[in-house]
Formats: structure tokens, C-alpha cells, sequence
């Protein structure tokens, strides 16, 4: 009975270990990291996506705990810029889509503990389900329903001092289905669509879905971004490729303990 119990505590210790990976060492801390995150609102009883939505307790810890640990809030431009003469810890907060609670729930936190970040914010937004653009079978039509930032709600956090604004295309267009003439317009109008309601330069983009391929990323230039941000995860090289930025991405079912390993190691377990 006892080598039994030994056996299954071994072999919860090794999920355990893989699932976090809390024994590798930390990525050098001179590297900064870029979060992604979504939505900050509670979860949604069997809904598909709580996976994007961190509850705003949660998204407290994990700022809270960044600041205590003397992290240093930077927006993407400002990443980019200073890239090599950040202060150790240098952390971008980034959100995707521009939904309403960015402003209603994330703000006061961030404003409450001083931390910067960037909101990719997709112009054509209202009432629409981008998730079937990546599986048609993703119809239920949930984020559609779920509230968006207004265009002077997008102003007033471009007017802040903690929120820069970056776009996210047009209509969160999965570039790989569009043609030359389509995606450079996506990419194109939106920086422009977004100068004009912000009134200030917009120079960092994030890919829809993280769906994209060279033709995207020259087109990016040629659209006026200076910065780009992808899904793929992990922490960027010394010398990394500003249009093609690996993000940690923050899920809405993670814990304070898995947050602190992924900023740790960059990425989810092994």
C-alpha cells in the first residue's frame, strides 16, 4: 500500500513539474516581458471564451504583485524605444480587441498601482463575432455580445497617461484568408480610422489570432508600424524583431502562482 501511495505522489509531483516548470531558472530579468491579455471581468457560467477573461481580483493580484516586485510598467512604444536601457523587470501590459472593461475594471487598477499599458483596439468592433473568422463553428455570437470601448472612451485612454493605443486591423481580419489589396487596407485604414479618433501617432499593431506571415509583416512596415506583437509565446532576444514580439499570454483560469512562473520562464510548464 505504501509504495503505491509513493508511486502516486511521484507521479503528481512529475505533472506538477511539467505542467509549471517551476524548476527551470528565470529567463534573464534585463529581458522584458509583454503580457497579453483580453478582457478583465468576472467568467461568464459555460461560456467558451473565460479563457480571455481574468477576473478583476485576479488582474489586482497580478499587478499588485508586479509592483511590489518592483517591476517596471512601460507601454509599447516605450518598450521599443529604450529596448536596450529598460531597468531589469521591465514589463508591457498589453490587452486585445478594446472591450469596455479595459476601461472599467482595468483602468482604476492599473491607475491605482501607476502601471502602463497598450490596448490594441479594432475599429470595426460593435457587434461583431470575429471568433468565426478563425472556425466558422465559433457562431455562438459571444463576443459580439460582449460591450465595447466608444470612440471617445478610446480617446480618453489615449489622453491618459498610463494607456497607449495600438491597432488591431479594421474588422480583426484573419489576414491568412485576405488578399494584398485587402490586408494592406485592413492594416492601413485602422492605424488611420484610430489617428483621427485619438489624435495621436499609432505605431503598434497586434495580428489578429496571431494569424500571420511575411507578406503581413512587410505590409506592417509599409502600413507606418513600428512595433507588432504576435501570440507565439515566450521572451524576446536582445536584439529581437519588433514586428514579430512573443507575448506571455495571461488566462483567465491561471492562478497568481502560475502568473508568477510564466513571467519567470515565459512560457506555460515545460
Amino acid at each position: 500500500m505504501v509504495i503505491y501511495l509513493f508511486i502516486f505522489l511521484l507521479i503528481l509531483v512529475i505533472a506538477f513539474s511539467y505542467k509549471y516548470a517551476w524548476w527551470k531558472p528565470a529567463v534573464d530579468w534585463k529581458r522584458p516581458r509583454v503580457l497579453m491579455y483580453h478582457m478583465v471581468r468576472e467568467h461568464i457560467e459555460g461560456a467558451k471564451f473565460n479563457k480571455l477573461r481574468v477576473k478583476p481580483a485576479e488582474f489586482e493580484k497580478q499587478v499588485a504583485w508586479m509592483k511590489a516586485e518592483n517591476f517596471h510598467f512601460v507601454t509599447m512604444y516605450e518598450l521599443q524605444q529604450n529596448w536596450d536601457r529598460h531597468p531589469e523587470k521591465t514589463v508591457a501590459i498589453t490587452f486585445d480587441d478594446g472591450y469596455l472593461d479595459n476601461l472599467e475594471n482595468a483602468y482604476p487598477i492599473l491607475e491605482k498601482y501607476q502601471a502602463k499599458a497598450t490596448i490594441y483596439v479594432v475599429v470595426d468592433r460593435h457587434n461583431r463575432d470575429w471568433s468565426t473568422y478563425k472556425k466558422a463553428h465559433h457562431n455562438s455570437g459571444e463576443l459580439a455580445r460582449e460591450a465595447k470601448l466608444n470612440d471617445e472612451q478610446v480617446k480618453a485612454l489615449a489622453n491618459s497617461d498610463l494607456v497607449e493605443i495600438g491597432s488591431h486591423t479594421m474588422t480583426h481580419a484573419n489576414l491568412a484568408k485576405l488578399d494584398d489589396v485587402a490586408c494592406l487596407a485592413e492594416l492601413t485604414q485602422s492605424k488611420q480610422a484610430l489617428e483621427t479618433v485619438t489624435q495621436q501617432s499609432v505605431t503598434s499593431f497586434a495580428y489578429p489570432f496571431g494569424i500571420y506571415c511575411q507578406r503581413d509583416v512587410d505590409m506592417a512596415k509599409q502600413a507606418g508600424y513600428s512595433n507588432a506583437v504576435t501570440t507565439n509565446e515566450g521572451i524576446d532576444l536582445e536584439q529581437p524583431d519588433f514586428m514579430q514580439l512573443q507575448r506571455i499570454k495571461i488566462s483567465g483560469k491561471d492562478s497568481i502562482f502560475a502568473v508568477k512562473l510564466r513571467l519567470k520562464i515565459g512560457k506555460r510548464g515545460f
